[in-house]
């Protein structure tokens, strides 16, 4: 019988993929992305292996936390907050037609702001994708990677709206 450490990553037959956060006596609990922490036997064997981590000891629960935090992060689509810079909160965003008979469209910022931080999480999500692919070529890779990165490029220009530095695009460097 194999023993999971935590941050292992298992799929259930049942319950989906999960991450092992808590060694018990007799079972595990396991983290579901769908339904939750669950206990769930050692005896249990039906599981599938996506990752397995060597127990330790004695595991503190910020260890965990932390393994938790980073699966979460590179396989689903959970987004981090991103504050909206200061000077546009509760502004409006205005797009005139230059035929004065056609209407504009207004919408707040934040509406905007908003998508803007879910195009640039869904292209992290799919960049993670890419690069954790088992059937595309290392180089078929790096191509798509590069492609990825012109596209980062040409949403700098949104980056005015982010309160945080860190958080905004970054496009190819030039060298």
């Amino acid at each position: 019988m194999e023993l999971f450490g935590a941050g292992s990553r298992i799929s259930h037959p049942s319950y989906g993929d999960g991450v092992v956060i808590k060694l018990n006596p007799d079972n595990y609990e396991i983290c579901f992305m769908t339904y939750g922490i669950k206990q769930i036997s050692k005896e249990y064997d039906r599981f599938t292996v996506i990752e397995c981590i060597e127990p330790q000891e004695e595991v503190s629960f910020s260890e965990a936390e932390k393994s938790l935090i980073r699966i979460l992060q590179q396989w689903s689509d959970v987004s981090e907050i991103v504050p909206l810079g200061d000077k546009w909160k509760g502004g409006i965003m205005e797009l005139r037609p230059s035929n004065p008979s056609l209407k504009p469209k207004e919408m707040p910022i934040e509406t905007f702001f908003h998508k803007i931080v879910m195009l640039r999480d869904r292209l992290r999500v799919l960049e993670q994708r890419i690069n954790s692919h088992d059937l595309l070529t290392d180089e078929d890779k790096i191509n798509m990677q590069q492609y990825i990165t012109r596209i980062y490029g040409s949403l700098t220009s949104f980056n005015i709206l982010f309160r945080n530095q860190e958080q905004q695009f970054i496009g190819e460097k030039s060298s």
